[in-house]
């Protein structure tokens, strides 16, 4: 009953507001704390830099998160753990960048930067007329740089973003979506990234590029570093862009990763109990990462070789 006469005079006070002209100071109550969420649970993590940001986003879903089946379990495989998940990045070129427990290595790291960025990979997409053509359904870097609709040139959402901002900074329009509502509604492995969202903010007469990611669902353990990492880089990019239209220097704002289901799948928890949750207990936050720095130049001298085995890929 006292929830339901909070809520009535919250009403009533916001009816009042309406009615008339005059400023009406409307205290609104806060919700009782220990309510139960109904459903999935919405869970916010954030960091000063990549890989704390990543490593407080799976320990509170790992902590917090519902136990829910998927359509890709085997038999005798625990439930996963899964959230609704807000992770904040407050400086993306913060170090440490690089988180030493994540799954892959360095070269993988690049690769998959120049896959979403350059574009190396977007060869391996099939041709939707021919369905004995079993390569990729897409690439994020074609449906970002390249998007295609029936009967209009490829649109580069990328460089709209960039205009955008260059003509209005504070623009909210400047987006690019990656889901084709007449193909992903019935192909076998549809987007996970949905969308990207920008926007040039001044703080201390300082140009930054905010940026919002959504994905319908991320592989928190598995994927979600990587992700991340493709995706501030895609961020700086896009600063670069701006700025150059701009004629002016545009730095990068705070990321912001949202995930409708940020999961770790069930066959993956003892191998991430294992090796993240051990390293937390016994090294230090130093000990698990590492400086992006420190490792760049190995990183960028993998790009010839990178290049070689994608133009091999997919012939």
């Amino acid at each position: 009953r006292g929830f339901a006469a909070e809520r009535s005079v919250v009403a009533a006070a916001r009816l009042a507001e309406r009615a008339s002209p005059r400023t009406v100071n409307v205290s609104i109550l806060p919700l009782r704390k220990g309510l139960p969420m109904a459903g999935i649970p919405v869970l916010h993590a954030e960091g000063d830099c990549i890989a704390r940001a990543w490593e407080n986003a799976l320990m509170k879903l790992h902590e917090a998160g519902s136990h829910i089946a998927t359509q890709y379990d085997k038999p005798g495989d625990p439930p996963s753990r899964d959230a609704t998940m807000i992770v904040t990045i407050h400086d993306p070129d913060a170090e440490p960048m690089i988180h030493r427990d994540f799954p892959g290595g360095f070269e993988e790291l690049q690769e998959y930067v120049m896959e979403v960025c350059d574009g190396i990979k977007d060869h391996c997409i099939r041709d939707p007329d021919d369905a004995d053509d079993t390569r990729w359904e897409y690439t994020y870097h074609q449906r970002l740089f390249g998007y295609d609709v029936p009967n209009l040139a490829p649109i580069d959402q990328i460089d709209t973003i960039c205009s955008k901002l260059a003509d209005t900074p504070h623009t909210r329009r400047a987006q690019a979506v990656t889901w084709k509502v007449w193909e992903d509604n019935a192909c076998y492995d549809p987007a996970y990234l949905q969308s990207i969202w920008c926007r040039v903010t001044q703080e201390a007469g300082r140009s930054l590029l905010n940026m919002n990611v959504r994905f319908r669902s991320n592989d928190a353990y598995k994927a979600a570093f990587m992700n991340i990492c493709a995706l501030v880089a895609l961020q700086r990019m896009i600063a670069a862009r701006s700025a150059a239209k701009l004629g002016v220097e545009v730095a990068l704002g705070r990321y912001c990763h949202l995930a409708d289901s940020f999961h770790i799948y069930g066959a993956n928890l003892a191998e991430f109990e294992g090796r993240l949750l051990n390293a937390i207990e016994k090294r230090t936050f130093e000990q698990r990462t590492m400086r992006y720095a420190d490792v760049r130049d190995m990183m960028e001298e993998a790009r010839p070789g990178i290049l070689e085995k994608a133009r091999a890929m997919g012939r």
